[in-house]
């Protein structure tokens, strides 16, 4: 398997992007949500909406996620394409990036492919986020437990580390208090 250490990574120019990270079921989309609330601009879990919008086609959950391949490419050309379009200098806070694809295809024991390579290339995050993990939550989405939970949070850790990207340790809180922290720690 590909690891990112295997790769030479070149970081694009700087932006002002923050990224909200972790496993599964760590809290991020609660903490994304709180976050536009309060007026800032905030990206979607892509993983989430391609689920979505495939199942809208007709295609239930277990056969969008049998293709394993298939799917985190989908998940990864979506991710991609709203990185594509923000504007660097505009203060983002992102619900998942591009790198979180790299710790999913570990993860899934797929190898890194020239898109995934390609799009780690160029990308720049001011500073990484992760929350720390919650008891474990099952929904309609998700097909990981609670073990692949904290394997998949190690292999963002990992990612994020090894890519040398600033990250910031977010503990268990309550949410507005996980937010503030976040903002204290810009």
């Amino acid at each position: 398997m590909n690891h990112i250490r295997d790769s030479k990574i070149k970081h694009s120019e700087e932006t002002n992007w923050y990224v909200i990270t972790g496993g599964p079921s760590t809290g991020k989309t609660t903490t994304i949500d709180l976050l536009q609330k309060q007026g800032y601009l905030t990206t979607i879990e892509h993983a989430r909406h391609y689920i979505d919008t495939m199942h809208n086609e007709g295609n239930s959950v277990e056969e969008i996620r049998s293709n394993k391949k298939k799917f985190q490419l989908g998940v990864l050309e979506m991710q991609i394409a709203e990185e594509r379009l923000l504007k660097k200098e505009d203060m983002v806070f992102l619900d998942r990036a591009i790198p979180d694809a790299m710790a999913y295809y570990q993860f899934l024991n797929l190898d890194y492919d020239e898109k995934l390579l390609n799009a780690v290339n160029g990308v720049s995050y001011k500073k990484i986020f992760i929350l720390d993990r919650l008891p474990f939550a099952k929904d309609y989405a998700r097909t990981e437990n609670e073990d692949d939970q904290k394997l998949i949070h190690q292999l963002i850790i990992e990612t994020y580390t090894n890519l040398g990207f600033t990250i910031v340790f977010v503990p268990v809180l309550p949410p507005e208090e996980r937010v503030k922290f976040i903002l204290d720690n810009l």
